[in-house]
């Protein structure tokens, strides 16, 4: 089987919609499952080694400096090439140019055109649009979602709190919650000691740590308030925010206004399969607050390193924080936050059996699993009367019928 994947963002872009494609198209192939991936190309960006990745021209984004605008017209020059390749099925993951393109490619391929619903745009449009008001915004965000699902043959959603949202939006099409699964090789090894070494932190310094894109919508000026409370019961905290992004200077100025430069540091970008680990690994707690993430794999790679997890239960975070195994769920209030974080730091103990619950937790999440309930979906969009016919047991046709088999 092939599927054609098309995207709007792809890693050098650093985000969860480019984590959770290359981790399926990595689990994929295994199954028998070749993908082939139109994205934009990134000035400056070194080619890729996979010739299954097709990158399109693009140009630049005024309001969102960090990602790219794909141009239809190469797109379409990419159709006899598609054609010759014997796409199954067009599988968008973002809803800009990727979505227009991805319909228009699977009706001329005569092929199912389905979606993954990375992310939650009601909370976000007002961040990058601040001139327009929220509530226009909002409802402008549910109906573009709702026109857009309601074009696909299906959604895939990554946790059933997105699904609830978009039910009720009007979303008619059939729905499927499949969260992106964890590569569990991919989060072994680093070194903590080695990490704070390098950047020059005391052995007895408490460490808290957000690793995610440095936006409006993360929900970091939360974390940032919390600090300040937690300074008065634990003055050796110290906050670690890795990752860059469009709320960088404005998060960075807050914390030198309100004295905090002692208790938070900017790490930038840190690879995620060298340095990223050693962070985890130094790290006494994971902290995140974001209100808007469709699932929030960021927090299973954080246990998967043994790094247990306070987080605000909202959306698709639910699904994971829900068992509270290897987290603790903290409610939306600064001050109660840091004192759930006070008393996990005073209690080496069970910091630890946090760790080592954080750790088995997330293995539950693997990639493959994932992989292989998607590989099922797509068999079934593919060849929905053969598959449906696998659940019926076929039997002789009735004396002097000429029928090949009946159903139960």
């Amino acid at each position: 089987m092939h599927i054609l994947m098309i995207s709007d963002v792809f890693f050098p872009r650093i985000n969860g919609v480019s984590t959770s494609i290359e981790t399926f198209r990595q689990s994929l192939a295994p199954l028998g499952i070749r993908t082939t991936l139109i994205a934009p190309a990134y000035p400056g960006a070194a080619p890729d080694n996979d010739p299954d990745i097709l990158r399109i021209a693009s140009r630049y984004l005024p309001m969102d400096p960090e990602d790219r605008l794909m141009r239809r017209s190469a797109i379409r020059a990419l159709w006899p090439t598609l054609r010759s390749r014997g796409i199954d099925l067009v599988h968008v993951h973002t809803p800009f140019a990727a979505h227009y393109a991805g319909l228009e490619i699977a009706r001329a391929l005569g092929v199912p055109c389905v979606a993954t619903y990375h992310t939650f745009f009601e909370e976000y449009f007002y961040h990058y649009i601040p001139f327009l008001p929220k509530n226009w915004l909002r409802r402008a965000a549910r109906r573009f979602s709702r026109a857009q699902c309601n074009q696909l043959d299906a959604v895939i959603v990554p946790s059933t709190a997105m699904a609830d949202i978009l039910r009720g939006y009007g979303v008619t099409r059939p729905l499927h919650v499949l969260p992106t699964g964890l590569p569990a090789r991919q989060f072994v090894g680093g070194d903590g000691c080695y990490f704070r070494n390098r950047y020059g932190i005391p052995k007895d310094r408490r460490l808290l740590l957000f690793v995610g894109r440095v936006a409006h919508e993360k929900n970091i000026g939360f974390l940032i308030d919390m600090i300040a409370h937690l300074k008065h019961r634990e003055p050796k905290a110290m906050l670690l925010i890795t990752g860059e992004g469009p709320a960088l200077p404005a998060l960075t100025a807050t914390v030198q206004r309100r004295g905090l430069d002692e208790h938070v540091r900017f790490l930038g970008y840190l690879d995620r399969n060298s340095e990223l680990h050693d962070c985890y690994r130094a790290a006494d707690l994971f902290v995140f607050a974001s209100r808007t993430e469709t699932q929030g794999l960021v927090l299973l790679e954080a246990m998967a390193l043994g790094t247990p997890v306070v987080a605000v239960a909202e959306l698709g975070t639910r699904d994971i924080l829900g068992p509270q195994q290897g987290a603790r769920i903290a409610p939306a209030d600064a001050q109660a936050f840091a004192e759930i974080v006070a008393e996990l730091l005073a209690d080496e103990a069970r910091l630890k059996a946090l760790a080592v619950d954080a750790h088995r937790y997330a293995r539950g999440w693997a990639a493959e699993n994932m992989a292989s309930k998607l590989a099922a979906l797509y068999r079934d969009w593919v060849s929905p009367t053969a598959t449906l016919l696998d659940h019926f047991e076929v039997r002789p046709p009735p004396a002097g019928r000429t029928a090949t088999g009946s159903a139960p």
